[in-house]
């Protein structure tokens, strides 16, 4: 286990400040993201869902708990915390666990993102 390094710090800051920016370059053109029933190709698809799942209900903030740096394989291990824009409904903090694995030719971006989090309920 390592400390997270600053592009996924920064990628989860883009999220959870919901700037949408820089942060997402860690991910390679063609990434890939399959999280829970998503399936997305490319990394301004990967923006734009991302963006349209987080903008229309609730704001994140991303807890690093563990990272472990497998070489070609990352894994990230935390919770989100789930704030509903609704003040009625209360905020939930769902576990997260995520695969990310680094493209062979560029081997700073990641190529595929598995994650899964959950359970979430508003």
């Amino acid at each position: 286990m390592t400390a997270p390094p600053q592009w996924l710090l920064a990628f989860w800051r883009e999220i959870d400040d919901k700037t949408w920016g820089k942060g997402f370059e860690c991910l390679a053109e063609n990434a890939t993201a399959n999280l829970g029933v998503s399936d997305w190709h490319g990394r301004e698809a990967i923006r734009e869902n991302l963006r349209a799942f987080v903008d229309k209900g609730f704001t994140a903030h991303h807890d690093v708990v563990e990272y472990w740096d497998g070489g070609s394989l990352k894994v990230f291990r935390g919770f989100v915390t789930m704030t509903p824009n609704d003040p009625a409904k209360k905020a939930v903090k769902p576990a997260m666990t995520h695969f990310f694995y680094m493209d062979e030719k560029d081997p700073t971006k990641v190529r595929s993102w598995f994650g899964s989090v959950g359970p979430v309920a508003f």
